[in-house]
């Protein structure tokens, strides 16, 4: 077509307003939340409470963000999405300057919690602009690749937080964070536009809000069902390194200390951001099932690999290299299961619709350390590692076997059709 050649030209995936209004804001908020979160331990310790009372702290945070999800769908399709996105760093700061100086325990868990939803106003809304505006053949890259400078973000970013914490006391990481969270968003107020189409399309003020009934019926197809089961259960898959337990397996099992632990999370983050680079590009060049299926298939492996490591008790260097493997194949996945999304989210109610598969997709993560907790009490851990590789497996075989190709789909048809994979285009030629 005669079209390609001007479209690869107005590719905007490394433009300067992406990265002033994406990466950039990305980038920084990622690591203010790196800076804070070694602090947050310290912080609860503070205030003399128990180890039970003190997860908390950490609990909420979570739980924020997934209460938040539908209230922040609603507010994106009545009022639009640049508020929402401006609004959400703005409270962010605030709230985790009240975290700094919170003067009792039952505060200190307010502010996080409500921490977790202003974190959700910007992940959530940052999403839905890329849905609405990325082309089919980038926004597997815009995905990824946010997802990948958020990984940067919060490389190094700890270590500072405990040095700073050491010398000027644990509140100032949290401060910084709010620092961080403002500056961050500055360059979007002139950058970023409404992104709503019947907004672009000239209507202003508060829009009728589509019935929720609307989005829950647009859901129950055949196609939708199992996104829906497969986000669940990726998310759950991959929820218990995301969460931390891995780490928390390692230090109990093999009495490794936070050193050790340290460097297992450096190599995570290692190998992950050049494969989640790479993986963004395979997306948009040769389709998203070209990574998911191989991806949590790998996974499947690797979590066999780890719970042989539990069933044969073997050593620390074993477990390594399992854990390495598993790091592997997540970071194959890192993104995909979004760009699918994204691929997926109807016109008509998309920012209900897409509040309605981050709740989805945030109760896998959340119900995935609590589980693996539970069976690991009652059938040991070669129980809760084979737990997950069934749910890695289960993702790769729903993508693989029930779904169809996403790249190139018209979001307001009914059955999706397989799409064509084209090849794309180079500039100037």
């Amino acid at each position: 077509m005669s079209q390609a050649p001007a479209a690869a030209e107005k590719s905007t995936i490394l433009s300067k307003e992406t990265f002033l209004s994406l990466y950039l804001p990305n980038l920084a908020i990622s690591m203010g939340q790196g800076i804070a979160t070694p602090v947050i331990p310290a912080l609860a310790q503070s205030f003399g409470v128990s180890f039970e009372l003190a997860t908390l702290v950490l609990i909420l945070n979570g739980l924020g963000g997934l209460v938040f999800t539908f209230p922040i769908g609603y507010m994106m399709d009545r009022m639009g999405r640049r508020p929402v996105l401006l609004i959400g760093p703005f409270l962010t700061a605030i709230t985790s300057i009240l975290t700094a100086f919170a003067p009792t325990f039952e505060l200190l868990l307010l502010c996080r919690f409500l921490n977790g939803g202003a974190q959700q106003m910007w992940q959530l809304s940052r999403l839905t602009m890329i849905t609405d505006t990325g082309k089919d053949r980038e926004r597997g890259r815009l995905i990824t690749w946010m997802q990948e400078v958020m990984a940067f973000g919060g490389l190094f970013s700890p270590a500072i937080g405990g040095f700073v914490a050491t010398f000027w006391g644990i509140q100032m990481p949290f401060l910084l964070y709010g620092v961080l969270c403002i500056v961050a968003i500055l360059p979007s107020f002139k950058l970023v536009k409404e992104t709503d189409p019947e907004r672009q399309a000239g209507f202003v003020g508060v829009r009728e809000s589509v019935p929720w009934r609307e989005v829950v019926a647009a859901c129950w197809s055949a196609q939708m069902m199992a996104f829906f089961a497969s986000q669940f259960m990726a998310n759950f898959t991959r929820g218990i390194n995301m969460g931390g337990m891995l780490n928390l397996y390692a230090a109990y099992k093999y009495e490794v200390g936070p050193d050790f632990i340290g460097l297992l999370a450096s190599a995570n983050s290692f190998i992950r951001l050049p494969l989640g680079l790479m993986t963004g590009y395979v997306m948009d060049r040769w389709g998203r099932k070209k990574t998911v299926v191989p991806g949590f298939s790998l996974l499947t492996v690797a979590m066999m690999f780890m719970t042989s490591t539990a069933l044969y008790e073997l050593p620390l260097e074993f477990y390594v290299a399992a854990y390495l493997c598993v790091t592997f194949a997540q970071g194959i996945t890192s993104g995909n299961m979004m760009v699918i999304g994204s691929d997926m989210a109807p016109t008509r109610g998309r920012a209900q619709w897409m509040s309605l598969w981050r709740f989805i997709a945030a109760t896998g993560s959340q119900l995935s350390p609590v589980v693996f907790t539970i069976v690991g009490g009652l059938f040991g851990y070669v129980g809760a590692f084979g737990i997950v590789g069934f749910s890695s497996l289960s993702v790769a075989l729903l993508v693989g076997l029930l779904m169809q190709e996403t790249v190139g789909r018209n979001r307001d048809q009914g059955p999706i059709a397989p799409a064509t994979v084209p090849e794309p285009t180079r500039p100037g030629g």
